[in-house]
Order: structure tokens, then C-alpha cells, then sequence
């Protein structure tokens, strides 16, 4: 009654290792699981907004993102120009394009 029982410890326990590996898994298992839920699937979203816009040629349809529909008239480096109604162009950045529409789309509307 007087005398407890005494539990071994493994090696790892008396340097004080196998406590310390156990507080950083829940973090390490974090940054995963974040990793492969919000950080890649952004990353593969810009890479195609990217592509999407290098690949702007004169004549496709678009949608700004201010909410603009238009045709592509003329493709600079940082800027397209968009005919927004016949005789009516603006020029707008290239990151404000947002989605490229199919052919027709524009006067189906």
C-alpha cells in the first residue's frame, strides 16, 4: 500500500523526445491538410487565370472583372483593348480579365 509501482521508461522518454515529437505532429498534420485543401488548389487557380491570359488572342469574348462583357479587340503586354459595342473600345488591364466566354455567347445576349 505503501509502495507504488514504478513504470520503465523507454529512452526516448527520459530526454524528453517522444513529448516533443508528440506536441508537433498535430501542427505538422495542420500545415498539411491546409496545404492540400486551401494552398495548392490556389495556386493551380492561378496558374490557369495565367495561362488563360497569355493566351488572349483578338476576337475571343470576355468577361471583366468589373462585370463587362466584350470582345477582344487588340492584345498588348499589360493591357487588351475590348469593344464593348460596336465603335465603342476601352482598354483594361489584363488581370481584370476574368473568365474567357464561349464563341457566339456575345450575341446570344
Amino acid at each position: 500500500m505503501f509502495i507504488s509501482n514504478a513504470y520503465a521508461q523507454s529512452p526516448l522518454d527520459g530526454l524528453g523526445l517522444s513529448s516533443n515529437m508528440s506536441s508537433i505532429l498535430p501542427f505538422v498534420l495542420m500545415f498539411v491538410v491546409m496545404y492540400f485543401l486551401m494552398i495548392r488548389p490556389q495556386q493551380k487557380r492561378a496558374k490557369e487565370q495565367k495561362a488563360m491570359m497569355d493566351a488572349l488572342a483578338k476576337g475571343d469574348e470576355v468577361v471583366t472583372a468589373g462585370g463587362l462583357l466584350g470582345k477582344v479587340a487588340k492584345v498588348s503586354d499589360g493591357y487588351v483593348t475590348l469593344e464593348v459595342a460596336s465603335g465603342t473600345e476601352i482598354m483594361v488591364q489584363k488581370s481584370s480579365v476574368t473568365m474567357l466566354l464561349p464563341k457566339g455567347t456575345l450575341k446570344a445576349l
